[in-house]
């Protein structure tokens, strides 16, 4: 469905956002909630209070992109909540993918990754 590459970060907003908002109201969330510039190129993901919709804002280099979906049946079910006070969760491109195909990863185990240290030479 969507691919991202991985240098592409997926931010999904840790609260409702009212859907009926477009770009602008939308580029205006992605900055007071999630506290991340919406120009950067990174995707940000918005749910409805009921959870059956989603809206996907994107900037790409020469405008905005806004993917929408609503589901007929059933809601979207967030990978993982929110930390206390975070505004967003940030995600992978394929969680991003399962997520909107309504597969459940609440309850999936993620095995340990290797990650660089931080104060590495």
């Amino acid at each position: 469905m969507l691919s991202f590459p991985s240098t592409v970060r997926v931010y999904l907003c840790a609260q409702p956002v009212d859907l009926r908002k477009s770009f602008d109201g939308l580029a205006v969330a992605t900055r007071q909630v999630i506290g991340e510039d919406p120009l950067c190129g990174h995707v940000f993901v918005f749910l409805n209070r009921r959870g059956d919709r989603v809206k996907l804002l994107l900037w790409d280099r020469n405008g905005w992109l806004l993917v929408y979906k609503r589901l007929e049946r059933g809601v979207f079910r967030r990978p993982r909540e929110a930390g206390p006070g975070a505004g967003h969760v940030l995600l992978e491109g394929p969680e991003l993918a399962l997520m909107l195909e309504g597969i459940d990863l609440r309850g999936a185990r993620r095995r340990p990754r290797w990650e660089p240290l931080a104060n590495a030479p």
